[in-house]
């Protein structure tokens, strides 16, 4: 590669990432808003949601950002909502991608379908996990602060944390926008698809790897994978039902079963990918 085709790579990722600034901060500025004002409550509805947890796992994990995540585990550490839940929750969340759509005004079309998607198999998948977890019951101790890692801090406001939001993911778009123009650049389209799996019934399973990864990293990189045509719409699924963001490490740090919590892992990769493929052969 010239320097010069290098600094066009570099130019176009970082206009690229600007275009998306505004959009960043207003979804974020939004957002923000409802956790501030609603937040508390939503919360309470998730505690208290007893048959209906999956329904309302579902529909609250699918709030952009990995907020109830982190709270749906700790709640489930405090033996407060069951894994059928837990799981309802993961697999709808899908941290930073929606935010991310609503970026792209092209894709806007697309939100709904991923939004009703994800819920309907966090809501399949819960229920089924629901059932299967009145065979065996797994008692647990209550916690004493099930909200310490909610990160909402309400002396902040609303605009503080939403710039630190918008910087944050930011960030993160300049680079992996980068990384991915400059694969383009390197190992042409083709190549890369090829990397990636494409138009084979198995990327489901790679992205769902990629979004295990427990950061706000993995589900941009799905996101722009998937804006940029280089996975399905069947593997963003899979990699966004994976991607629980920051829940699984609260998982893993406050319920001290280890045993549990890799089976949690395990389950809630095999459903996404299991969705994945589905909807890949059903090419929805």
């Amino acid at each position: 590669m010239t320097l010069e085709k290098f600094g066009d790579v570099c130019l176009d990722s970082l206009l690229d990432s600007i275009k998306l600034l505004p959009f960043l901060f207003f979804a974020f500025l939004f957002m923000e808003a409802l956790e501030h004002h609603a937040g508390s409550k939503i919360n309470k509805a998730l505690a208290s949601s007893g048959k209906a947890g999956p329904v309302i796992g579902a529909l609250l994990g699918c709030v952009p950002q990995c907020g109830f995540s982190v709270f749906s585990a700790n709640l489930y550490s405090g033996g407060v909502i069951g894994v059928g839940t837990l799981i309802a929750v993961f697999l709808s969340t899908s941290d930073e991608a929606i935010i991310i759509m609503l970026s792209n005004p092209d894709k806007k079309s697309e939100i709904l379908k991923l939004i009703a998607v994800k819920v309907v198999v966090a809501v399949i998948f819960g229920y089924i996990i629901t059932l299967l977890e009145k065979i065996k019951p797994a008692p647990k101790k209550q916690v004493e602060d099930l909200c310490k890692d909610c990160g909402c801090d309400e002396e902040d406001g609303i605009l503080k944390p939403a710039l630190h939001h918008t910087v944050k993911i930011f960030t993160f778009l300049i680079v992996i926008i980068f990384v991915i123009n400059l694969f383009v650049e390197l190992l042409g389209e083709e190549r890369l698809s090829a990397i990636l799996l494409s138009n084979s019934i198995f990327q489901p399973m790679l992205a769902a790897l990629i979004g295990l990864i427990p950061s706000c990293a993995s589900s941009i990189i799905l996101t722009q994978l998937y804006l940029e045509g280089a996975i399905t719409f069947a593997s963003v699924i899979a990699g966004l039902c994976t991607g629980a963001g920051a829940g699984l490490i609260v998982l893993f740090r406050e319920n001290r079963n280890l045993k549990e919590n890799l089976f949690i892992t395990f389950v809630l990769y095999v459903t996404a990918v299991i969705s994945g493929m589905i909807i890949q052969l059903l090419q929805i």
